[in-house]
């Protein structure tokens, strides 16, 4: 007599993310899901459907062209040449560990951020989450690990429905605009209690891990520092938190503005990034040099690979054209890529810190930097310093300022930079680094359209 063999399907990794996810979204009501892809600006787009609909189709899709796309939303000339002909559709996979709630949504709403894949399956080349994918698994090649640490400047200003009108301070509790520098002020910190409060109470519901936050130099500047971590989940954080800081602010009736040199008598909003890299198997430091107080070789090769290759990437670090004004014009932007130990004047600086601890901060990116690009390049200029077995210059113990300036000085020239660096196109991808130069080309093009009212003032009948 024969016996019936009973089989249990398998269950793929897929098919138990969707479960897991269709169980959090109903555990927790959830009414509605904000589907989320990180442009290449850093913003959201994608797409919000109910829950329900969620539940039964895994995924959603939007065009590719959202990353051949300018801030104000032209095309560069080259579009169909950087996007399919069709124009296609890509396919979007929810990536689970990054499902968050909404806290200032009315009806129980989550948040997903998405992955790009074409329809064959592969990860789309264009998607900035891609990129830095891509640079991590040259890491983990090479038994390696990045570890990041971002810290993120903003101000708060007062609304500002007319772009012709300059940018001014809010009002705090007192009633009254900042005017004099406060920088690390606790008082003045407390101006904007009712603003910040909101901002701790909805990174807490969405479990971002922020540490810290400061006052900085500039009138209504804070800087808020994130818990150190991997690479992919940092830039999920500053990522998240943009957009969180901005509706806590809209609350209360300001702006948090993210740009890197709002105000003319201001000083810059930077995005500093302090990074390390540890063994992926043994978990310890590759850094920490073997005697006290040294840094290894290792340490050397990825802080000559910044120094190299930092020029030639700005167009991440500095994406706009008034991240440029930042870095030529502000107090402590950095002018070159001079290091220095505990030297907030270099653009590369090393803090004291314990051996097991030993890391660099790269203080080039403003603000208004993508994170993902601006975590992947920076961690590709440090591996490609790693690879060459580049030798740093010694240290610079003075004012890095006295050196000089010698980053790109507008866009154009950044961009210029990275057109003519063939490593780094290989490490971020050719194909995306051609898009990214086309559509950061169209927008300094569309910039110098604009005739500003300096030009109207002192040109129109002095000329």
């Amino acid at each position: 007599m024969s016996q019936k063999k009973h089989t249990r399907k398998q269950t793929t990794p897929q098919q138990a993310e969707e479960s897991a996810l269709r169980r959090w979204l109903k555990e927790r009501r959830i009414t509605e899901v904000e589907c989320l892809v990180p442009d290449i600006t850093g913003n959201a787009r994608g797409k919000i459907i109910p829950a329900d609909k969620f539940s039964h189709d895994y995924g959603t899709r939007l065009p590719e062209g959202i990353f051949a796309t300018t801030v104000t939303g032209d095309y560069p000339d080259d579009y169909y040449e950087l996007t399919s002909p069709s124009d296609s559709d890509m396919m979007l996979r929810p990536d689970p560990d990054t499902v968050r709630m909404v806290p200032w949504a009315a009806d129980p709403t989550a948040q997903i951020i998405h992955d790009c894949y074409t329809k064959a399956g592969q990860p789309h080349e264009l998607a900035p989450r891609n990129v830095l994918r891509r640079v991590l698994a040259e890491y983990e090649k090479a038994g390696l690990r990045p570890v990041v640490a971002p810290e993120l400047e903003f101000f708060l200003v007062q609304k500002n429905t007319d772009p012709d009108f300059p940018l001014l301070p809010p009002a705090g509790r007192s009633g009254r605009p900042e005017t004099a520098r406060q920088s690390y002020s606790i008082d003045a910190v407390n101006e904007f209690d009712p603003i910040l409060d909101l901002m701790y109470d909805y990174c807490e519901a969405m479990e971002l891990d922020v540490d810290t936050l400061i006052h900085e130099s500039g009138a209504a500047q804070l800087e808020v520092n994130f818990t150190h971590a991997g690479a992919m989940a940092l830039a999920d954080q500053v990522f998240l938190f943009k957009r969180t800081m901005r509706e806590a602010a809209m609350r209360h009736g300001v702006y948090a503005t993210f740009l890197a040199k709002p105000m003319e008598n201001e000083p810059g909003s930077a995005m500093h990034i302090h990074q390390s890299v540890v063994d992926a198997k043994k978990g310890h430091n590759v850094f920490t040099g073997k005697e006290p107080g040294k840094f290894s070789p290792v340490f050397g090769h990825y802080l000559a690979g910044l120094q190299k290759y930092v020029p030639m990437a700005m167009a991440f670090f500095a994406p706009n054209v008034n991240s440029y004004r930042r870095l030529m014009f502000g107090e402590v932007s950095p002018s070159n890529v001079q290091w220095g130990y505990d030297n907030r004047t270099c653009g590369l600086r090393v803090p004291m810190d314990t051996p097991e601890n030993m890391r660099v901060e790269s203080r080039f990116a403003g603000s208004d930097a993508n994170p993902y690009l601006a975590m992947a390049a920076t961690l590709a200029c440090g591996l490609l310093g790693i690879r060459e077995k580049l030798k740093p210059t010694a240290p610079t113990a003075g004012s890095a300022k006295e050196i000089g300036y010698d980053l790109p000085r507008s866009l154009g020239e950044a961009l210029d930079g990275l057109e003519a660096c063939k490593p780094l196109q290989e490490m971020l991808g050719p194909r995306f680094v051609r898009a990214y130069v086309s559509v950061k080309r169209k927008e300094y093009e569309t910039f110098f359209r604009v005739i500003s009212s300096w030009e109207r003032e002192f040109l129109l009948l002095n000329v």
